[in-house]
């Protein structure tokens, strides 16, 4: 006995849609309500769902074909019937070639983990194992870069590693097979053999070659554009009917606008010494972010200059019964913090964001934490920090880096900021204009602090000083709120009193 897999209601006035994606193999075992394939239409992704658990039998409608309300997608056998005729072919391929060397051994797949909210895809950016080298069970046998995080691939069991199906600088999907490895301490002879290799080898570069929606196509045409000129927003990189008029209309804005500047001439004597790398995931990501910072707002930057004497008595004084008592050392950082969520308030623009023609205000500060690490700068965020105490500032602080240097901060502890702060001054920079991370309206760029001789009640004084730099959006940010905004972090800097008593 068989059940059917028929495509759902697609919504109003929408008829017809593109099998994007299917998570399942003919032969694969499914439960109820799992889902085993992704449609497309032309504003929205639908997911269809296991209606009863089995095995999944023959597949109708293959990935790219277009398909009508209540078409025919498929079957679903029951496990006991149908499942093991099924299920053969699967692994045909493996089980002559594992078997007889490691008397009972089983080829597993190594498969891409879970990367995180709306990411779907990363790149291989380190292989820890080689080819018919053995491991114990949790063993990393890999890293993946997305575009903020790296992910490490653990070993699902002990065993050998068989084959390498994604090499390393390729591109793989969330959900798509890495590698075969052999279960078992015996498997390592099984190296050199490995006949699965040709049947799974697509699955590596699964992600290249998607079917773009097919009224997109026809706008692509109309409009004279190739699928290089338009990035896709759907599934592995699907170009949908809005990208195309995105890229419509970034061409009308910008017509004249390169991608990059020309690489000017390279003599040949030169060029042999030149050494090529590919950017990484994050630092394009970075590189494409600020870009389009500046592409977008209007821009400005004002400075000011702070006397961090207060502070720094007041962190003299009470660092050491601070650490004592909350297990955490007391920086500048939180009186940075502080200051900021005080001059907020007043100046509620810098918090907020344009989003089309209107102005979204924020009830709430959300404050990026700019980082740098090995791979690139990062900025994680904390949440609610206008009602955090200094104590779980720093912790917060202390706690966000860590993870960012470590590459295991999420993207969700990534995404959401209403504010950054960028201490440039721990590199030793003394002035800089920091750029806009996007869609905030504003960034804080903190130097490095430096004696310097200050005319203080007529007389000369050598006196610690800090320039700050303000970089906001002009669109919403007017030059007095800007300077306005400075002026009380500078004073509340110069008298921290003033924050305990919200002056």
């Amino acid at each position: 006995m068989s059940t059917e897999i028929r495509v759902p209601t697609l919504g109003e006035s929408v008829t017809e849609a593109t099998v994007a994606t299917w998570f399942k193999k003919p032969g694969d075992a499914v439960a109820v309500d799992e889902m085993l394939c992704e449609l497309e239409t032309d504003k929205v992704t639908v997911e269809v769902p296991a209606t009863a658990s089995g095995v999944l039998g023959d597949i109708v409608a293959k990935e790219g074909d277009t398909v009508g309300v209540d078409a025919l997608l498929g079957y679903i056998a029951e496990e006991g019937n149908a499942g093991p005729e099924e299920v053969t072919p699967k692994a045909t391929p493996s089980a002559p070639t594992e078997t007889p060397a490691d008397g009972g051994g089983e080829t597993v797949p190594v498969m891409v983990p879970t990367l995180g909210e709306s990411v779907t895809e990363a790149t291989v950016a380190t292989w820890f194992k080689k080819e018919g080298e053995s491991f114990e069970a949790d063993e990393m046998l890999c890293e993946l870069e997305t575009d903020k995080v790296s992910v490490e691939v653990p070993a699902p069991a002990a065993g050998t590693l068989t084959k390498i199906l994604a090499k390393e600088g390729e591109t793989v999907e969330a959900g798509g097979q890495l590698a075969e490895m052999t279960s078992g301490k015996g498997g390592a002879s099984a190296a050199p053999k490995t006949d699965a290799a040709p049947a799974a080898a697509p699955a590596s570069s699964g992600g290249k070659d998607v079917e773009d929606a097919p009224s997109a196509k026809k706008a692509m045409a109309e409009a004279g554009l190739s699928p290089d000129q338009v990035t896709g927003t759907g599934k592995d990189g699907r170009i949908m009917k809005d990208d195309v008029a995105k890229a419509l209309s970034a061409a009308k804005s910008a017509p004249a606008a390169p991608a990059s500047a020309p690489r000017a001439p390279v003599a040949a004597d030169d060029a042999a010494r030149e050494e090529r790398v590919k950017m990484t995931r994050l630092r394009q990501t970075i590189a494409r972010r600020l870009k389009d910072a500046q592409n977008t707002a209007a821009m400005l930057t004002t400075y000011n200059e702070v006397d961090m004497t207060e502070v720094m008595g007041l962190r003299s004084q009470y660092k050491d019964m601070f650490e004592k008592k909350h297990g955490v050392r007391l920086g500048f950082m939180s009186f940075f913090t502080k200051a900021c969520v005080h001059a907020l308030k007043e100046v509620p623009e810098v918090n907020a964001e344009i989003d089309g023609t209107d102005v979204v205000y924020k009830n709430f500060v959300h404050m990026g934490i700019a980082a740098g690490t090995p791979q690139g700068l990062v900025v994680p965020v904390i949440r609610d920090v206008d009602s955090l105490s200094f104590a779980e500032i720093e912790k917060a602080i202390a706690e966000k880096g860590k993870r960012a240097r470590d590459g295991k901060l999420s993207m969700a502890e990534m995404q959401g900021g209403t504010f950054t702060i960028s201490n440039g001054g721990v590199y030793g920079s003394l002035m800089s204009s920091p750029i806009l991370n996007p869609p905030q309206s504003g960034i804080l760029g903190m130097h490095k602090i430096q004696d310097r001789p200050m005319a203080i009640n007529g007389k000369v004084e050598i006196r610690p000083m800090m320039y700050l730099a303000l970089s906001y959006d002009h669109r919403i940010v007017d030059g007095k709120g800007a300077v306005t905004f400075l002026v009380r972090v500078k004073e509340a800097l110069e008298d921290p009193r003033r924050l305990l008593m919200d002056l």
